[in-house]
């Protein structure tokens, strides 16, 4: 793209988020809101197997909405992907899905909306600036028009207001972007042709898709800062389609050298000579910080038994958990469970506190944790009893209860589980499972998820195969009995709570934290701070079975280098 000179714009039509504006506070929280209705929209089915994916990031994606539904931790600290993107990534081109997403999403965005200003400064001079070269300028946007025109009338004092030859907004176009339709009606409405001489400038994949069906100039204006990986993956000759920007900007100055340097211009010398004063280039957003517990650093016995945990790292049975606890927790009273929840002045961090007092208040989970869906049940009951082992028998005794009502479903956590426990079997390991789950709901769920399970393991047990569960050493003495197998640092259990961790450190094995939920390096740290009071901490986190099976075949050729 370097040196490319493109045809003298005569329209020059802007996305509105995150080019023109930043809105991401109320986009954000919008999509947020509108991902926790997936299942009552009925769109779950509507998303795209992650065999489909266009690029790695998608498929991750992907992944983390049909289990979590709500976006990636790193998604929502970059802030960077805009919401017609993620509906690009889910349902592709369903029309039908992505016309329920977005009215969905402009419901929710009704709650949140308000907040807009300039996505980088002296945006008001550049735009000013073009017109003045005698280019017409418009907006086309996705968002609705009862969301734009306010948005307008407040940036930067309405000063914006009377800008634009045309507005075109995502309710009145005959699709959504990333359809070609709306460069059709915006370049009709200004009297010009829909052809090379229009530029569309846009943050996003979609637009650049958007531009490509229209066939006209496609500028990516890059707001976000990716790096040249970013646009590597996503425009690649590698990958599943061909809708390559044809120049890529970081700033409003790159974008005016473009446009002074296009093809057969005769814009006025005087104008050109006193353009808008060039401002120093933007800076990125501080990078998510990721966890340092890993795999490269981490210095580990090669295992001869791998132990899994079950719900929420081999499958997802999330929806069925969290309907069961929230059923167990309005009848604490009954039960006689009320009086039993711990002081929270004793709990380990103020989120625990939180919790806690929020039970206590309302017999049911906080709705952010349900939202988030992040924390097993077993977490919960930890930090809702402590060390009152005759609460915690009865809360789990209640939660089986319920749970028989909801029970059924289990989904691998992620695409070739099973072949992954298989490839750890034929590297001549043992595999076993470790669940806090009841032997009832652990049986159907082992011979019902794919084809069946069972012959992956050597050993499994459950909740109420022994005395006491998980974070006690218990189950893991009785599958390291069941074995005949010694503890050692080369039994691995994997697990994706604190009690995970708790019952391997206690039982002298090695933890690895399967990190499925993403909790970036500060939230590790609050939930495992390592103190008198809260010594235990996992040995390894990896954030996916990729990882794990990396981890794995490092660890192997080690040991045999080391023979």
């Amino acid at each position: 793209m370097d040196g490319l000179v493109l045809p003298r714009p005569k329209v020059m039509l802007f996305d509105w988020h995150g080019t023109l504006v930043d809105t991401h506070s109320a986009m954000y929280a919008a999509i947020e809101e509108m991902l926790a209705q997936l299942d009552e929209l009925d769109l779950v089915r509507h998303i795209l197997p992650e065999e489909d994916a266009k690029t790695e990031d998608d498929e991750k994606l992907i992944r983390y909405i049909r289990i979590y539904r709500h976006l990636h931790p790193r998604v929502l600290a970059e802030k960077r992907i805009s919401r017609t993107d993620v509906f690009e990534v889910l349902f592709g081109d369903n029309d039908e899905a992505n016309a329920i997403a977005h009215k969905a999403y402009n419901d929710c965005y009704r709650h949140h909306y308000g907040s807009v200003k300039p996505f980088q400064a002296g945006m008001l001079e550049y735009l000013t600036y073009l017109k003045q070269l005698g280019i017409k300028i418009g907006v086309v946007t996705n968002r609705s028009r009862e969301f734009l025109d306010p948005e307008l009338a407040a940036v930067e004092g309405g000063r914006w207001y009377d800008l634009f030859d045309v507005t075109l907004c995502g309710d009145e176009m005959l699709r959504y972007k990333p359809a070609p339709d709306s460069m059709v009606q915006a370049s009709k409405a200004v009297d010009e042709l829909t052809d090379q001489h229009l530029w569309y400038v846009g943050d996003s994949v979609t637009d650049m898709m958007t531009a490509t069906k229209a066939g006209v100039t496609r500028v990516f204006y890059n707001g976000a800062l990716w790096s040249p990986h970013w646009f590597e993956q996503h425009f690649s000759k590698q990958a599943k389609h061909r809708f390559d920007p044809e120049i890529i900007v970081d700033d409003f100055d790159e974008l005016l050298d473009i446009v002074l340097g296009s093809a057969d211009h005769n814009f006025d010398p005087d104008l050109v000579g006193n353009r808008p004063a060039r401002l120093p280039p933007r800076q990125p957003i501080p990078e998510r910080e990721e966890p340092d517990w890993h795999p490269a650093i981490a210095s580990l016995t090669y295992p001869s038994v791998i132990l899994f945990d079950w719900h929420a790292t081999l499958v997802d049975t999330l929806d069925a958990m969290y309907h069961a606890v929230d059923d167990m927790l309005k009848e604490l009273r009954e039960i006689g469970l009320l009086e039993h929840l711990v002081d929270s002045a004793s709990c380990k961090s103020p989120d625990d506190q939180r919790l806690v007092n929020y039970v206590r208040d309302n017999l049911s989970l906080h709705p952010k944790i349900k939202l988030d869906r992040k924390i097993s049940r077993t977490d919960i009951f930890e930090i809702l009893f402590a060390d009152n082992e005759v609460a915690k028998k009865l809360a789990h005794k209640a939660f089986t209860n319920h749970y028989r009502k909801y029970f059924g479903t289990a989904l691998p956590f992620e695409p070739k589980v099973a072949d992954m426990l298989a490839g750890l079997r034929k590297l001549g390991l043992v595999v076993g499972v470790i669940t806090n789950r009841d032997r009832e709901f652990f049986m159907h769920e082992l011979n019902t998820v794919e084809d069946g399970w069972a012959h992956l393991f050597d050993t499994e047990i459950c909740g109420d195969d022994t005395v006491q569960r998980k974070p006690h050493t218990d189950q893991i003495l009785k599958a390291a009995d069941n074995l005949g197998c010694t503890l050692g640092m080369d039994i691995w259990y994997v697990g994706d709570s604190t009690t995970d961790v708790i019952a391997a450190k206690s039982a002298g094995i090695t933890s690895v934290f399967f990190n499925g939920a993403q909790w970036d390096q500060p939230w590790l740290n609050k939930i495992f701070p390592g103190t008198e009071r809260y010594p235990y901490k996992p040995d390894v986190v990896v954030n996916d079975f990729s990882e794990f099976w990396a981890m794995v075949l490092a660890c192997r050729k080690r040991n045999i280098l080391k023979k």
